[in-house]
Formats: structure tokens, sequence, C-alpha cells
């Protein structure tokens, strides 16, 4: 199975769902990661029951917090 991950082709062997896709990618501090699929964000709680299929686009998204100094 193949997805787009950031851009990048990852290809699968079996559909996964979003919580094991960020444990095969090594996505550090995965608890602060926004994910995107298919220009749709998937909120957290959803992140076990999610399933990716052929084809889709998959973001992880960073949030940075800053301000005047």
């Amino acid at each position: 199975m193949k997805i787009a991950v950031n851009g990048e082709e990852v290809i699968l062997k079996q559909a996964v769902n979003v919580e094991r896709l960020l444990e095969l990618q090594k996505v550090e501090m995965a608890n602060y990661v926004t994910v995107q699929i298919n220009d749709e964000i998937v909120d957290r709680e959803d992140f076990e029951n999610t399933l990716l299929k052929e084809g889709d686009s998959v973001e992880f998204l960073y949030f940075m917090g800053g301000g005047a100094a």
C-alpha cells in the first residue's frame, strides 16, 4: 500500500492506523504533532481508529509558539 507522508512516498505492508504510523515513522514528540490526512485534521482521540488507505496523503504538523522578546 502506497501513501505519502510529508510529501515522501511510503510503502506499507498492510493498513495501519495513525497511531501506528507515528511509531513506524519514528515521529519525535508524537504527543505534540497534529496529523492531517488528505487536507483534513484528525482529532487526537481518533488516531487509534483512523485507518490509512491506499493513496492517502499524510502530513505531520508541528505548531511552534513564540513571542516578542
